[in-house]
């Protein structure tokens, strides 16, 4: 588009007088207004002060609009009409940040940018500010994206391991700050790649929030499990005996060692969890079964409620014999999802109570999308093709449900036995 006789000369004039910091910011302005009066002369169907029979209505004045923009605050004059309405197609209504600010704000909002800060950035960067409650508005265009993620075909490949847990965050619902859970699912597909399969916000980790999950999962194509790898929360284990049929469940070697130590004195704590680390370092799935009752025997004299714990859950803590030895490291605990849970934890601590569940899963899914495509970007795999082939045939220990524990009503907090 052409600038007319008036614009031309006024950029002209900045070309002079204007200094380096201004110049931007000015040339700016006159492109701006330039491209909105052309947008209403085509509206109106006459520039100003034109005669013409394509006109449609006249001009009534211009109202100002405060546009912040990486070159710093600008002032348009918005044509206004008798009849009808005409709004720039440039600019967005209720909008004062242009398109490029608004990428920044988003991305300093994943990044775990407070608000303070982020305020502090948009004045940097030549702007006046910007309050909390427009940058909740500005990133809440992301619940677009996290829709699609989160609801992605999961058919692609299958997924012989598959990781839960959760993590825990301040949410203010109906008036009250309560805790909410943050869980996640990640899987190791059967070319050896790591991939966030899913997230969700609940109340707590009952067994009906973890069914709803997992169900989820698998209406999305989710398949091929072989093993999952858990805490022994009551709620969780339950809802993987009922969605994973078929599969075995791992309990997490270092949720069990916390248990453990959590009824042995600190003087033994040492001695009791070196000698429960012999049962992960035999050779080979018989050795390894044979050292828990071993070692059961051992602790029963001195520590018997060790004893116990060790004797009841010999057959979910040692579930990783049954997969091949490479993978032995990689599958006996939920350690893989830990860095996720702090990269998590690390964000949002930074807001510190959220607004909303969505808000919550709204910035936890942009923290765990990039780490998605992080895994999928690398050429190193998690764990080797070589190695993934030696599931064929898989024979895990399938998960039996537990009968001598009773089932609780869905929606009652479950107390953990993790």
């Amino acid at each position: 588009m052409a600038l007319d006789q008036h614009a031309l000369l006024e950029l002209n004039e900045i070309m002079q007088s204007a200094d380096e910091n201004s110049l931007m910011r000015r040339l700016l302005g006159v492109i701006l207004q330039a491209l909105v009066d052309a947008e209403a002369t085509a509206f109106i169907g006459a520039g100003l002060h034109e005669r013409s029979e394509d006109r449609t209505t006249q001009r009534n004045g211009t109202r100002d609009k405060v546009v912040t923009t990486a070159a710093g605050d600008l002032t348009i004059k918005i044509p206004k009409t008798r009849t009808g309405s005409f709004y720039p197609a440039l600019l967005s209504p209720r909008r004062r940040i242009d398109v490029a600010l608004h990428a920044v704000v988003m991305q300093a909002y994943v990044e775990g940018v407070s608000t303070r800060r982020v305020d502090d950035l948009v004045v940097a960067m030549g702007g006046t500010g910007i309050s909390k409650s427009e940058v909740s508005r500005i990133c809440a265009q992301l619940d677009v994206e996290v829709a699609l993620w989160r609801t992605r075909s999961l058919d692609h490949i299958a997924f012989p391991y598959v990781f839960l847990d959760a993590t825990y965050c301040k949410v203010r619902l109906a008036g009250r700050v309560v805790s909410q859970a943050v869980v996640i699912a990640t899987g190791v597909s059967a070319d050896g790649r790591r991939e966030v399969l899913g997230c969700a916000t609940g109340d707590s980790e009952t067994e009906a929030f973890w069914t709803e999950f997992l169900r989820e999962l698998r209406e999305r194509g989710l398949g091929g499990v072989q093993l999952v790898m858990s805490d022994a929360h009551r709620g969780l284990t339950n809802a993987i005996s009922a969605v994973f049929q078929g599969s075995s469940w791992q309990r997490c070697r270092v949720h069990f060692m916390r248990n453990v130590l959590a009824k042995v004195s600190k003087g033994h704590s040492e001695m009791v969890a070196a000698t429960i680390r012999t049962i992960f370092a035999q050779p080979g799935q018989a050795e390894v079964r044979a050292q828990v009752d071993l070692v059961a025997k051992m602790l029963t004299g001195q520590f018997p409620a060790v004893a116990q714990m060790l004797t009841d859950a010999k057959a979910d803590l040692t579930a990783f014999a049954d997969f091949p030895h490479p993978h032995w490291r990689k599958i006996w605990s939920t350690n893989p999802l830990e860095r996720l849970n702090r990269e998590v934890k690390r964000r949002t601590d930074v807001v510190g109570i959220f607004p909303n569940p969505a808000a919550l899963l709204r910035l936890s899914a942009c923290v765990l999308i990039e780490a998605h495509d992080e895994w999928q970007d690398s050429d190193r795999r998690y764990l080797s093709e070589e190695s993934m082939a030696l599931l064929n045939p898989p024979t895990p220990t399938v998960l039996q449900p537990k009968t001598n524990t009773p089932r609780t009503a869905p929606n009652k907090e479950i107390a953990a036995t993790a």
